[in-house]
């Protein structure tokens, strides 16, 4: 974990100036920096009031549970840390994210995302999740939303904002127990009504509805639609077997992925349970959803070939590794879009390490 100096990320951003605001995090904002090499960052800076009050109580925590977890390609990283002892101004450097959020990608783009990026994407939140819920000790987001989750310079989403993350402890309770129930109305799960009935089962009902909002492009809550929130009416639909009205209209459903979107509606039902015992637990989550793509992609099939053309060309920068590997493969399975094989061979090259 790096140092800064308070002075340097303040020339970073311009002074935290109003047109390097990124987003806003749980407690504070978050601004675009350059260091002087050039290098891209986030820099997260408490709000305004805890700044008044001097408490840094909630940075603190948040770099806490940062610094607890190891690196991992599905969460945004904490690249370092500032604190000006003079003044007691701290400040939270993380990895910069340059291709925005899912909920912007979702709700303000023209141009939704395909389907097999849409099951990518499920996928890769899901192990981020999973990456939180198995460390040691477990971590808790508590703030799973489309918000939350950002994309890298290739289009990976990754998992954002701990800031109401607790970690359990021994006994299976947060330490420090948090004093009440937080996240974000839409996403937050009707069980988790006191501190004592936080689990991991209350960040996969909000795994579940981000899982819908990925499948539908409708939004947590929206007050124009009936029902409102999103889980009541897609749970509606899928209980009637009505799965074609959950789904994005703007985009055609494929054949080949319509198993692979059933497998998704039925695991977001699942998820959003009003019984936590019926939820799965996130490493079961992502294992169905990657059996299922590769059902539909046929990754078995495509496995040797890929492994075969990747040994030999290791030296290779990943992207040239990926267009040689599409270009071997399209011949086997050439009814697959072009989007639908590139995130595959992706997805294949992370699992072998290659990438």
């Amino acid at each position: 974990m790096e140092e800064f100096k308070y002075g340097e990320l303040q020339a970073a951003t311009d002074d935290f100036s109003l047109t390097r605001l990124i987003g806003k995090g749980s407690h504070g904002c978050v601004y675009k920096g350059v260091l002087r090499d050039g290098k891209l960052i986030a820099v997260k800076k408490p709000s305004l009031g805890l700044q008044i009050l001097q408490d840094n109580s909630k940075i603190d925590h948040e770099i806490e549970i940062l610094s607890a977890l190891r690196r991992s390609p599905h969460l945004v990283n904490m690249v370092g840390i500032s604190h000006d002892h003079l003044t007691q101004k701290k400040l939270l450097v993380m990895e910069f994210m340059p291709n925005g959020s899912l909920h912007d990608l979702l709700h303000n783009v023209s141009t939704p995302p395909s389907w097999p990026k849409r099951a990518f994407m499920a996928l890769q939140i899901a192990r981020a999740v999973q990456a939180l819920h198995e460390a040691q000790p477990c971590v808790i987001h508590r703030d799973i939303k489309s918000a939350n989750i950002l994309f890298d310079s290739n289009w990976n989403a990754k998992l954002a904002d701990f800031g109401l993350a607790v970690r359990l402890g021994d006994v299976n309770q947060p330490v420090p127990p948090p004093s009440q129930p937080a996240g974000t109305i839409g996403y937050l799960d009707p069980c988790y009504t006191t501190p004592g009935k936080l689990s991991t089962k209350t960040d996969v009902f909000s795994y579940g509805v981000v899982l819908l909002e990925i499948i539908s492009c409708r939004r947590a809550i929206d007050v124009e639609w009936e029902p409102a929130s999103i889980v009541d009416w897609a749970l509606r639909l899928t209980n009637q077997d009505r799965m074609i009205e959950v789904c994005d209209s703007r985009v055609a459903l494929p054949s080949y992925m319509e198993t692979t979107v059933r497998c998704m509606l039925s695991l977001a039902a699942r998820c959003v349970s009003s019984k936590e015992d019926f939820r799965p637990a996130m490493r079961e989550i992502a294992t169905e959803l990657k059996t299922c793509l590769a059902e539909r992609v046929r990754l078995p099939v495509w496995r040797s070939l890929i492994w075969t053309i990747l040994l030999r060309r290791r030296r290779r920068k990943p992207e040239k590794r990926i267009t040689t590997v599409i270009r071997s493969v399209h011949q086997t399975d050439a009814h697959v879009d072009h989007s639908a094989r590139k995130l595959l061979v992706r997805e294949v090259l992370a699992d072998a390490s290659l990438n």
